[in-house]
């Protein structure tokens, strides 16, 4: 692929997607604010195994392939969903570790850009995905009840729980399987 070649990249999000602490998503069903931390870690590594089935499939064109101009690949959302569980991994620690520690916002759209999303092997992503969501799993799996509520502050201002930081995590992955047509199906309380 030629730098000729690179699609042009979707047009920058600028939501705040907090809401999805408070309120069902319409686009996707997900509840996030339901879930506990133990129900978190497992539907995070379910759901990384349904990215790693879907980038097996033997038709590796479709999985690079944009079904719009600018809406990502198959490839480039899970790429994008590895870098969101690296990012919360060390957002996690950085809670566990400090007391209400501030946070840069991450600019997916850089990292997409910065990382070649565009060109990675689904095989690769497939690997790299679920080691960092199985990364993510078992360290929200050491959280303890009394470390639920330690506290967190994006640069934005947004303020997360350790419980909320996860649900919202938890909505990322949950959701980009959707925009894939592969929703996670009905969990324990996914509507």
């Amino acid at each position: 692929m030629t730098e000729h070649d690179r699609p042009e990249p979707p047009p920058p999000d600028r939501k705040d997607w907090t809401w999805v602490l408070r309120e069902r998503c319409p686009q996707c069903g997900v509840a996030a604010y339901e879930y506990s931390l133990a129900e978190v870690a497992d539907l995070t590594e379910r759901a990384g195994r349904d990215w790693v089935d879907l980038l097996a499939a033997d038709d590796a064109a479709h999985l690079r392939t944009r079904p719009r101009p600018r809406t990502w690949s198959p490839t480039e959302y899970a790429a994008h969903v590895r870098d969101v569980a690296r990012v919360f991994r060390t957002r996690l620690d950085l809670m566990l570790a400090e007391a209400t520690p501030s946070f840069p916002d991450w600019d997916q759209d850089a990292a997409a850009i910065a990382g070649d999303y565009a060109a990675e092997a689904p095989a690769e992503v497939a690997t790299a995905l679920v080691a960092a969501v199985g990364a993510f799993a078992a360290r929200v799996r050491e959280v303890g009840p009394e470390q639920e509520g330690r506290r967190g502050v994006r640069s934005n201002g947004s303020e997360f729980t350790v419980l909320t930081l996860c649900q919202y995590f938890l909505h990322d992955v949950l959701h980009h399987l959707h925009d894939v047509g592969r929703p996670l199906g009905p969990g324990p309380r996914a509507g």
